[in-house]
């Protein structure tokens, strides 16, 4: 398991409680030690037990500030939450990192990625990486989707086609995530800024057929089983690996950006279309990810995208891996 760090960088009750200290503790690094924006590195590996997962990265997108990215809180109080990161505050950091597990001679992707700059014009990185890390991105042979938005499935299309580029593979996803967004008249509901995703959506998405729609619990995999984790999407949702002692919850939006939800959980994003939900969610997964000592990795956590959760009172600390 990964050890707390000098980069622990949001308060932890449970370090002030294994010190005997009074109150709790604030890991602080100093502004030399900022990480990078970027990794030095496209490909992290690490096993779960026999299964080899490779954390591969597509990009980040460096958004502005915008004060309605969570609903409850101002473009100060985000700052502040990423300055006690150790992030840069110039803008809201938001890297993308695609995992791929290799349970004995299968390849499974967790999401497709977004689709080389189709997302944001700097997150093109995920084929070189991919082929750096030794992965043909020709032998995947199942896709597990967590949601439907962007920058999870737009690298399941050609930009300029939406010729699908993993025809032959097994594409796996909730089956409520699939009929929410595909939905006869769904487009007409959605947010403006949210119609031409839904379009292309529901356009083309039906017009496959290598979609096996699942319901929460199924096992999807040996040693993979997909668990509901609905607020940020109607179907969102997570999967469980399991192989021998060790488990790792591909935990793909539930945490998104770590810096700001770990020690604010009852933020609300923007992007969370029933952020009420997406709260009870993420405390209940993260709850359990501390309680039974699983591993995490999550889509927005910095690169390698995974780290550790510890409970902090009502929220929690969290301490990425290092980069590499």
């Amino acid at each position: 398991m990964f050890n707390i760090t000098r980069r622990t960088l949001l308060g932890s009750a449970a370090a002030a409680a294994a010190f005997g200290l009074p109150r709790q503790l604030e890991f602080v690094m100093p502004a030399s030690a900022e990480p990078p924006v970027e990794p030095l590195t496209g490909h992290y590996k690490y096993k779960v037990g026999s299964v080899e997962v490779t954390a591969i990265y597509d990009g980040i997108w460096r958004k502005p500030h915008d004060p309605a990215f969570i609903k409850n809180a101002s473009v100060e109080d985000t700052k502040a939450a990423l300055a006690k990161a150790g992030l840069t505050t110039e803008f809201m950091p938001i890297p993308l990192t695609v995992v791929v597990l290799k349970v004995g001679d299968r390849l499974i992707m967790m999401d497709a990625g977004s689709g080389v700059g189709q997302w944001q014009a700097n997150a093109t990185h995920l084929p070189a990486n991919m082929k750096a890390a030794g992965i043909d991105y020709t032998k995947i042979d199942t896709l597990m989707i967590s949601h439907f938005h962007p920058d999870h499935v737009w690298g399941l299309m050609d930009k300029e086609t939406n010729a699908p580029v993993f025809p032959n593979a097994e594409l796996i996803v909730n089956a409520t995530e699939y009929n929410w967004w595909t939905d006869p008249g769904r487009v007409d509901k959605l947010a403006e800024g949210r119609k031409a995703a839904g379009r292309r959506i529901a356009s083309i998405f039906p017009t496959w057929k290598n979609w096996k729609l699942v319901e929460d619990g199924a096992d999807v995999a040996p040693g993979i089983q997909m668990i509901a984790a609905p607020g940020h999407t109607p179907g969102h949702s997570v999967f469980l690996v399991t192989s021998g002692t060790e488990q790792l919850l591909v935990s793909a939006d539930t945490m998104y950006v770590p810096a700001l939800l770990a020690p604010h959980p009852e933020w609300q994003g923007s992007y969370d279309q029933d952020g009420p939900t997406a709260i009870t969610t993420r405390h209940k997964l993260i709850d359990r990810v501390i309680a039974d000592n699983i591993r995490i990795c999550g889509s927005h956590f910095p690169f390698p995208g995974s780290g550790t959760f510890v409970k902090d009172g009502n929220a929690y600390a969290f301490t990425p891996t290092a980069q590499v």
